[in-house]
C-alpha cells in the first residue's frame, strides 16, 4: 500500500510524535509501524488499539444525537503523553486506524489531531 508508508511519515513530522501505526481493528494486526511504541512492543500496542476502538464501537455509552453518526477518533492521555486513534472512514469495510504517540511535553493536541484527519482522509484516496 504506498499510501501507507507516506501517511506514516507525515505522522511521524507531527510535534512530539514518538510513534504511529495503522493497524486493523477488527483483528489487532499491525499493518505498518514506525518509530516507538509502548513498552517498545509495536504488535501489544496494535493488539491494545484494537481493544479499545471496539470496546469504544460497541457500547451505546458512545452514541451521539445523531443518528447513524460514526465515532471518529479517541484519545487516552497519559502523564507523560497522548495516545491519540483515528478511524479510517471509507466507503467500504472501514477496518483501519491510525495511531499516534505524542510526548505530552513536546506535542501539541489540537494540531495533532487535525493533522491526523487529514492523514487519515488523504489515506483512503491513495
Amino acid at each position: 500500500m504506498p499510501g501507507v508508508d507516506h501517511c506514516l511519515q507525515e505522522a511521524m513530522a507531527i510535534p512530539g510524535a514518538v510513534g504511529a501505526s495503522i493497524v486493523d481493528y477488527t483483528t489487532g494486526f499491525p499493518v505498518a509501524t514506525t518509530g516507538a511504541a509502548p513498552n517498545s512492543d509495536h504488535e501489544a500496542a496494535a493488539a491494545g488499539t484494537a481493544d479499545v476502538v471496539q470496546a469504544a464501537n460497541s457500547r451505546s455509552l458512545f452514541v451521539s444525537a445523531l443518528p447513524h453518526d460514526l465515532l471518529e477518533d479517541l484519545i487516552i492521555t497519559t502523564a507523560g503523553g497522548y495516545h491519540l486513534l483515528r478511524l479510517v472512514q471509507t466507503d467500504f469495510d472501514s477496518r483501519l486506524v491510525l495511531y499516534v504517540w505524542l510526548d505530552r511535553t513536546q506535542g501539541n493536541l489540537a494540531v495533532a489531531r487535525r493533522r491526523m484527519q487529514t492523514l487519515a482522509d488523504n489515506l483512503v484516496f491513495h
